[in-house]
């Protein structure tokens, strides 16, 4: 029923729009548009460049399918696992736990070398290490015995754990030299009646600590005597632990120092009354390490007391201690810049290591380093060449300085009271330097690098700055020429030095004249064969120009001096 009903309205509206059209009447008017016909480009039919083509013979191509007939053939290849290629590398050397060195040279001289390193567990080893060195001497123009040596035994002992490591040495010295340089203005029989020949005795033990993740960083301690044949006893304690904390994001480190130092000579230089020296001088020292992208800055200063414990006095020094470096051109230009001072205890030790020929009369004090302002650059010329220039400005308090001993042999019937020995005075001083350096890495098997220093010196009560020459230069070179040949040289050059000699200035005599020591340069060379990882020989030249200079006053040295010798590498059992 609804169904007939839509479709009669549909109906009924179909004829009504139907005769609503075709009731409009148009008229019978007719209208003419005349127009003059213009072609255009659109009105032209476009040839395609690919006509379709239609032609009952154009057949439709059908697909090209394509198939394997397979036939299973037994086969018995089996193919290889690829490999990735490696690159070719060089054996590294055979490392021994022991090895001995022998040589021999002129001025009847005397090499020998013994090392041995016994494993006691996986962590722990024990090492032995015994050398000498001697010579005969018999230098051109020298009136007295000039023979000397110098043996020296080290145990150690090493152990590395794995939140600790600790080493522990123990060590005995012996030295002896001569005081073979007199003037020449000594007649023959004073000459006769010196005996030159002294001793130095010297036993020493210490340990060393170095945690694993702690802000404890570590510790040194040593201790030392040092003695000679005339009676002189020199003991020494350096204690010196060091601790590091994370602070804000940087590295707050700090350095305590304990260094305590009791001495006494028999004798000093100008009468019989002993000389005695006591110091305990404790400090410490701390900095802030800021690092950023190209810079490094070390924020820091050092504050020490010093007791003379023998006279009763002390004094409390505060130092600078700040440091800084810059990158500017990556690794090829490195700024850098430091004001930093500190107090130096000296020994009777360390002087007779600069200057065998001391007198055992010394006056020992600290040296205080004010401060040492420098600045520099550092970096790369090329790949294989690098530099370091160097200005710096040093100011010092009880710097000390050798000068020669005078003439008191009627006072003093020791025979180091000839003009022989040298003694020590102090001064305040300011000491302007300018230092360079190249480095050459030319290749792996070839190493120069080549050195010099000038210096300034400006004294407060001295005249001059004794025995302190006025530039440095060093040339040191290592090449290894083939597998088993290797090569290398030490070329040095020490300028000019000023000394006194001087007598007794207590008895009639020639007034004191400053000596200028004149410059000198000496060549040292070595070469050696390698016949296996074991066994090598080696022969060695010093003072290849063969000249006498003096590098103390009245104190030539050997002339050419030539060594052979061979070293064997070994281990126990094999």
């Amino acid at each position: 029923m609804k169904i007939n009903f839509l479709r009669n309205s549909f109906l009924i509206m179909f004829f009504f729009l139907t005769g609503f059209i075709f009731s409009q009447d148009l008229g019978s008017e007719t209208v003419t548009v005349v127009k003059p016909y213009t072609p255009s480009v659109n009105d032209a039919n476009k040839i395609k460049e690919v006509p379709s083509i239609s032609d009952s013979v154009n057949l439709e191509k059908r697909p090209v399918q394509y198939s394997i007939f397979s036939v299973p053939v037994a086969s018995t290849f089996s193919p290889a696992k690829g490999r990735a290629t490696t690159v070719e590398r060089q054996r590294p050397p055979k490392l021994y736990d022991n090895y001995v060195t022998l040589g021999f040279g002129t001025y009847t001289s005397i090499l020998a070398e013994f090392y041995s390193n016994i494993e006691v567990s996986r962590t722990d080893n024990f090492g032995i290490f015994l050398t000498h060195n001697s010579a005969q001497g018999d230098i051109e123009g020298v009136y007295l015995d000039d023979h000397y040596y110098d043996t020296e035994l080290n145990l150690n002992y090493t152990s590395r754990q794995r939140n600790l490591t600790w080493k522990t040495d123990f060590g005995v010295e012996h030295q002896l030299q001569n005081w073979y340089g007199v003037p020449s203005s000594l007649t023959n029989e004073v000459r006769n009646q010196i005996d030159p020949q002294h001793n130095y005795y010297s036993v020493y033990a210490g340990g060393e600590l170095r945690p694993e993740d702690s802000f404890f960083d570590g510790a040194k301690v040593k201790y030392r005597f040092f003695g000679d044949d005339y009676s002189s006893a020199e003991h020494h304690i350096n204690f010196k632990p060091s601790f590091e904390l994370p602070l804000g994001g940087e590295i707050f480190h700090t350095n305590v120092t304990v260094d305590y130092l009791n001495g006494s000579f028999d004798r000093n230089y100008f009468n019989n009354e002993g000389l005695n020296y006591s110091f305990l001088n404790l400090g410490l020292d701390s900095s802030l390490l800021i690092l950023r992208d190209d810079l490094t800055l070390n924020l820091g200063a050092a504050v020490f007391y010093s007791m003379d414990t023998e006279n009763s006095d002390g004094a409390v020094f505060v130092y600078p201690k700040v440091t800084a470096s810059y990158r500017m051109a990556g690794e090829y230009f490195i700024g850098y810049a430091g004001l930093e001072g500190e107090l130096k205890q000296n020994t009777y030790y360390q002087m007779v290591q600069k200057n065998p020929f001391v007198s055992p009369t010394l006056n020992i004090q600290p040296t205080d380093q004010q401060y040492n302002a420098y600045v520099g650059a550092k970096g790369k010329l090329s790949n294989s060449v690098g530099y370091n220039l160097k200005g710096s400005y040093i100011a010092e308090d009880t710097k000390p300085l050798f000068l020669a001993n005078p003439v008191v042999s009627y006072r003093n019937e020791e025979d180091y009271a000839h003009g022989n020995s040298f003694g020590i005075v102090y001064d305040r001083m300011k000491t302007i330097s300018a230092f360079g350096e190249l480095n050459f890495d030319l290749s792996r098997n070839f190493n120069l690098r080549v050195n010099g220093e000038y210096f300034v010196y400006d004294t407060d009560e001295e005249a001059e700055a004794w025995n302190l020459p006025d530039f440095k230069a060093n040339l040191l070179a290592d090449y290894q020429i083939t597998e088993k040949w290797f090569a290398g040289a030490n070329l040095f050059l020490v300028g000019e030095r000023k000394d006194l000699l001087n007598y007794d200035p207590f008895e009639m005599a020639p007034p004191s004249t400053v000596v200028t020591l004149d410059s000198y340069f000496d060549i040292n060379a070595n070469v050696g064969y390698r016949f296996n990882d074991r066994l090598s020989i080696f022969a060695r030249g010093n003072n290849l120009l063969g000249e006498n200079y003096e590098k103390w006053m009245n104190y030539p040295v050997m002339g050419l001096q030539v060594m052979a010798g061979a070293t064997y590498k070994f281990d126990f059992g094999r």
